[in-house]
């Protein structure tokens, strides 16, 4: 077998980066202390991540960048502060979750390859040919798929020239990723920040089912399913666990390395999976790979299963039994802490020292030697120096332009100025030329100089005075477009009968009604959908999926971003529309008044706020009542999501019930227990908005009684105008409602 199959580690601090380098990782991927989805992991300072670089590098082991949040407006200096260092270390690559930093990347930074995160939930072949024109060199599949899915999005990946990897191992989220809202929603801590709470690890009360732990999903194995990713086409195996220690990371690592060699020589697997029970687990579940999503998949207990794996296979039963099995397997971790501190104590990031002499005289060049414990060269300037009348070169001009080195993979020495005569001049523009000659010497690369952002300009409204929209997802709604001017959304479900006709004819029969698409959209109902724009073809449409949205742009069909695809900052905003000429944006819903207030527009291009909303905290590819009132079919079936209309409540140990609601057609999904209802940002951003939007569909109201959607319409229409009673009308009509997240923001 030829083709490379790439093991990808995760390195949550340098001494798991050691035990994956050691272990024989091919790439590590690992974050820095700011714009990463880690926040709980040690991270890295920059002068870490550069020594990480230089160590990997020494054995042929790539390092991806983590930057796998979204993105706010003030932080973009930032980042580009960031991204100015990153150019010039080296790095492998940078894992990207928010739209504006395709943006900024591909026009400012183009030799930076971009990995599009699991946190983009990528699941449809439209997703593929997005992410391919955006900029994307590589795609991490969504968790949820199975083999032959991940196949098929392969095989087109590669016709796109992009590469595509696939979680093998590690924790599950039972909630798309990107997709979660239950940690910002419950505590404020935003998954699409990197503070994921783990609310599906949470207790509840117990369920109908018996469970305490209803969202809670065994760990991913892929161990014995190589053969079938290799078969799929998939470049690289990535391995989760940026929380977990450098024991965890090398035996994992590890045993994944055996068994790749093992195919790869042989053409046969490991039988023997044992190490992978000594450290961390949730015991093993490999259901979404193979399409059977049992009820198997779940385990009512979220910490380490290790020891009660070790009870099991030995059969413990008596306390001694039970006494002896625990020993042996404490005894087994000791030594994996011990075998793996002694591989990596020899693995050094610390910096090699640089000096740097500089010597010279009047009528002769400025020369520079250089040291390294490698490296020792001269390099000279093409210009020869001169007595000096007004600007002179002395030690303050050429510390101030050579300082930039300490960001290099050297540790930079005082400068050794023993040889330079006093009151010297040459072209400044020499010193810059020396500069970048050093580096290419040292590092053989060219060096790139900084990039300052242009100052964006705030373009004015596409409408004066913002507009009403709703949202309604049955035809018996279609009577609201007679009480109202406003556009009228209708929402489509997540899954389509084949070749059925039903949502087609509702669009021809009201055409007035604008498409609305879903988040997640895989195989079959994807394709569905296309068929429906091909059909239908409407003037527009509001997509919440990426892959809708790249097919209505193929279409000349003018599109909308959903609130779904988290736009919080302007360069997402440009992305969408100079990528794929997209016509407006919803912004999302996690931030707040001021986070909002430093938006700028593109020229010609609509922003929308959704003000009135069921709060989603997560959806799932997994059943949530399995485990909470119980279903009972062994697992999912095709039929499920288009027949079942299952509603129930889980209450956490707090006593907060939330909403567990299945419409037919969707995918089970969990609502917070207060629906949004932001007025407030009527009052503060009607200048900045064109369109306000509420959603009447009844989803995720759960057991709260339907309020007249007539009566809905009407007050917030007022609320436009400028009606104060309109405000006291809807908090009497809504009764739960909360707008936190406007508030506190990300």
């Amino acid at each position: 077998m030829k083709r490379k199959i790439e093991l990808l580690a995760p390195g949550g601090d340098v001494d798991a980066i050691k035990a994956a380098i050691i272990a024989g990782a091919n790439a590590v991927y690992c974050g820095l202390d700011t714009f990463n989805a880690r926040n709980r992991a040690a991270n890295l300072s920059f002068d870490d991540l550069i020594g990480v670089i230089a160590l990997a590098h020494q054995y042929q082991c790539e390092v991806f960048l983590t930057m796998n949040i979204v993105i706010l407006e003030n932080e973009v200096p930032t980042l580009v502060k960031l991204l100015n260092q990153l150019v010039n270390t080296g790095i492998d690559g940078i894992i990207v979750q928010d739209l504006g930093l395709f943006n900024l990347v591909s026009k400012h930074f183009p030799t930076l390859a971009i990995h599009a995160s699991t946190q983009l939930t990528t699941h449809n072949e439209g997703q593929i040919g997005f992410l391919a024109k955006i900029g994307a060199t590589r795609v991490n599949l969504s968790r949820e798929l199975n083999l032959g899915e991940i196949k098929s999005l392969t095989t087109l990946a590669h016709d796109h020239d992009v590469l595509t990897e696939v979680f093998v191992h590690g924790a599950l989220c039972i909630a798309f990723s990107g997709q979660c809202y239950s940690s910002s929603v419950s505590v404020g801590n935003s998954g699409n920040r990197g503070r994921c709470s783990q609310a599906c690890r949470d207790e509840y009360e117990i369920t109908a089912a018996g469970n305490k732990f209803p969202l809670n999903l065994k760990d991913n194995s892929a161990y014995f399913d190589l053969p079938e990713l290799v078969d799929a086409g998939v470049d690289s195996l990535k391995i989760e666990g940026r929380i977990k220690g450098a024991q965890y990371v090398h035996t994992v690592v590890d045993s994944w390395r055996k068994q790749i060699d093992q195919f790869v020589d042989t053409g046969k697997l490991l039988a023997d999976d044992s190490n992978l029970y000594k450290v961390f687990n949730r015991d093993f579940t490999n259901s979404f790979l193979k399409g059977n999503l049992t009820k198997d998949m779940f385990i009512d207990n979220p910490r380490d299963n290790s020891f009660k794996h070790a009870n099991d296979i030995s059969n413990a039963i008596s306390v001694v039994q039970i006494q002896e099995a625990q020993h042996t397997l404490s005894t087994a971790k000791d030594a994996i802490v011990e075998l793996v501190a002694e591989k990596i104590n020899h693995l050094s990031i610390a910096k090699p020292p640089l000096t740097l002499a500089f010597a010279g005289k009047a009528g002769q060049t400025l020369s520079i030697t250089v040291t390294t414990p490698a490296q020792h060269f001269v390099i000279e300037s093409d210009t020869r120096l001169t007595t000096a009348t007004e600007s002179q070169i002395d030690q303050a001009a050429i510390e101030k332009r050579f300082k930039s080195l300490k960001g290099t993979g050297y540790l930079l020495q005082p400068f050794n100025f023993d040889n330079l005569d006093a009151n010297l001049t040459l072209p400044f523009s020499q010193l810059t030329q020396l500069k970048n000659q050093l580096l290419l010497q040292l590092t053989q690369r060219e060096y790139i100089g900084a990039v300052t952002l242009p100052k964006l300009v705030k373009h004015p409204k596409v409408t004066e005075t913002p507009t009403l929209s709703l949202l309604i997802s049955d035809e018996k709604d279609v009577n609201l477009c007679d009480v109202t001017d406003a556009d009228v959304y209708f929402k489509l479900p997540e899954s389509f009968k084949k070749n059925d006709n039903k949502y087609i004819d509702i669009f021809l029969r009201n055409p007035r009604l604008i498409p609305w698409f879903p988040a997640v959209l895989i195989g079959k109902d994807y394709l569905e959908s296309v068929r429906l724009l091909e059909v239908v073809k409407p003037a527009r449409i509001v997509s919440n999926n990426t892959g809708v949205a790249f097919k209505a742009f193929e279409m000349g069909i003018e599109w909308i971003a959903g609130p779904f695809l988290n736009t919080t900052n302007s360069y997402a905003l440009m992305t969408l529309q100079e990528q794929l000429n997209c016509a407006g944006a919803f912004i999302s819903n996690e931030i707040n008044r001021n986070q909002i207030r430093n938006i700028a527009r593109p020229a010609n291009f609509k922003l929308l706020y959704s003000i009135y909303h069921p709060i989603l905290m997560m959806t799932s590819r997994q059943c949530f009542f399995q485990q909470t009132v119980g279903c009972n079919k062994p697992s999912i079936e095709d039929g499920c999501m288009l027949k079942c209309e299952k509603a129930t409540t889980i209450t956490n140990v707090k006593g907060i019930s939330f909403a567990v609601d299945k419409q037919k057609g969707g995918y089970p999904s969990i609502y917070n227990h207060e629906q949004f209802l932001n007025i407030e940002a009527v009052e503060d951003l009607s200048h900045l908005f064109d369109e306000f939007f509420i959603d009447l569909t009844n989803i995720g109201s759960g057991s709260k009684a339907e309020i007249d959607k007539v009566q809905l319409v009407t007050h917030f229409e007022n609320v436009l105008k400028g009606v104060s009673e309109a405000k006291i009308e809807l908090n009497q009509l809504v009764t739960v409602s909360t707008n936190a997240q406007y508030q506190q923001g990300l």
